[in-house]
């Protein structure tokens, strides 16, 4: 029985359309990474956490992802297979190492596409309360019979129209998708500009009020704070997973994830120092920070279009990364581990149509029955844990295969931004919670379950043997 047989490097594979250019790469990065984090968890960060040294956390996670970036892309240029991490790990490790990454991948994107469907209805649900309206209490909120609640059913009714729209024909998708993404931008450079001139510098006076905190085991501070905010720039790794249909993917991912990844660190440090310094930051335990902080000082106007431009564009956010794993499932699929039916591909646009279905049915039944209040930990430490294996890979990749041919894309300083790499997710990782660590052993267990179950005897490699 061998866990660990490789799959070869830099497989093609025909079937889906090449048809992606850079920019939508860059659209669908950003798209898949700016949502709930910006507007929602930057202000129970500052208060809580961090207070305005928030934007050293930021600077801080968005270090151990940019770390996490860089790997990827000399991955995406020497194996250029879609599947993200799973792929890459398949030619480096094996298969039961490549299985488990992927797992820890769909566990990733389902929870985070459930949460976002969430934080949408919470937005849609307090506009309709404005206006005077609300939905039956059977059906507005999470599975919870002593409050007379079943079902939330606002975040199940957005799944359904993402689920639509991501069966079309993905370059029409990914061109609603770049609509909405240039209407949050322009939401968000409202808040900067008219935000400047609403600063109080005395709202920063106290920078650091928790502190540095603990590099491992600390639950408040810049570090703690870092650790939340690596949950705003998950989804960057959605532009590797859907190589297969980009158009000279040597060249165009490792651009696309390292300009989406720059463009969004400096726009969430932007946002963050205007927002600690328009509101005291001690004021910010709130779910719609943006908002509030223009609310505070009389800008009722741009509070509202802010309101109304996260309502549409939080549905970017599902768009991307429901994209980025129907096309993830697709791969594992095609290599035997998941049913074949999810390596079917509809007749004319190309788009894996049951893997796209399952998605959405997934990702609906956990934001319509299940609380999500813990989502961002067990997201965030899913990703870590894989995260960890691909900077083990890429040492892995460095010793048996060597440097990077010409025109493949090289990671600077190996080995030393690897191990760094490590230290940081370990870091990371030991922030959470006892219950947070119960979560992942449990999906590890399921994933572990399901590979040798069914993925170990259906898996193509050993049907070829």
């Amino acid at each position: 029985m061998n866990l660990f047989q490789k799959k070869g490097l830099g497989q093609v594979h025909p079937g889906l359309n090449r048809h992606l250019r850079l920019w939508d790469l860059i659209i669908l990065g950003i798209g898949a990474m700016v949502g709930t984090g910006i507007f929602t968890i930057t202000g129970t960060a500052a208060a809580n956490l961090a207070g305005p040294a928030l934007i050293i956390s930021i600077v801080i996670a968005a270090f151990c992802v940019g770390l996490s970036a860089l790997f990827f892309a000399e991955f995406a240029s020497r194996i250029p297979s879609t599947g993200g991490a799973y792929s890459y790990l398949y030619a480096i490790f094996g298969e039961f190492p490549a299985w488990i990454a992927g797992w820890l991948t769909v566990m990733e994107f389902m929870t985070a596409v459930s949460g976002v469907a969430s934080g949408w209805a919470a937005y849609f649900k307090g506009l309709l309360a404005n206006l005077g309206w609300s939905l039956p209490t059977a059906l507005n909120g999470t599975f919870d019979p002593a409050k007379g609640t079943y079902v939330d059913l606002l975040p199940i009714l957005v799944m359904v129209l993402v689920t639509a729209l991501v069966l079309m024909n993905a370059k029409a998708v990914l061109r609603f998708n770049s609509l909405l993404v240039l209407l949050k931008f322009s939401a968000l450079a409202l808040f900067i500009l008219v935000g400047i001139f609403h600063l109080n510098p005395g709202n920063w006076a106290n920078f650091a009020p928790y502190g540095f905190g603990e590099i491992y085991g600390g639950q408040t501070g810049i570090m703690a704070g870092a650790s939340l905010m690596f949950f705003a720039f998950l989804g960057f790794e959605s532009i590797s997973m859907a190589v297969d249909e980009i158009k000279e993917p040597q060249k165009n991912v490792p651009r696309g994830i390292v300009l989406s990844l720059t463009i969004v660190t400096v726009l969430y440090i932007l946002v963050t120092l205007v927002l600690t310094g328009i509101v005291h930051y001690t004021k910010l335990n709130v779910s719609d920070a943006v908002a509030f902080a223009l609310r505070s000082v009389g800008l009722g106007w741009a509070a509202n279009y802010v309101s109304v431009v996260a309502i549409l564009t939080l549905i970017t956010v599902c768009i991307s990364m429901t994209f980025a794993l129907s096309r993830m499932i697709y791969s594992i699929a095609r290599d035997g581990l998941l049913p074949r039916s999810f390596r079917q591909l509809t007749e004319t646009s190309r788009v894996p149509k049951n893997a796209t279905i399952l998605v959405g049915i997934a990702s609906a039944v956990c934001a319509g029955i299940f609380p999500l209040a813990s989502i961002a930990s067990f997201l965030n430490i899913c990703t870590l844990a894989y995260l960890i294996l691909l900077a083990l890979a890429i040492l892995k990749l460095r010793k048996d295969k060597g440097m990077p041919q010409a025109g493949e894309f090289k990671t600077p300083f190996v080995p030393v931004l690897p191990i760094l790499s490590i230290i940081i997710c370990l870091s990371f990782m030991t922030q959470y919670t006892k219950e947070t660590w119960q979560a992942f052993g449990i999906a590890l267990l399921v994933g572990s379950l399901i590979y040798f179950g069914y993925g170990y005897k259906h898996s193509e490699i050993y049907a070829d043997h």
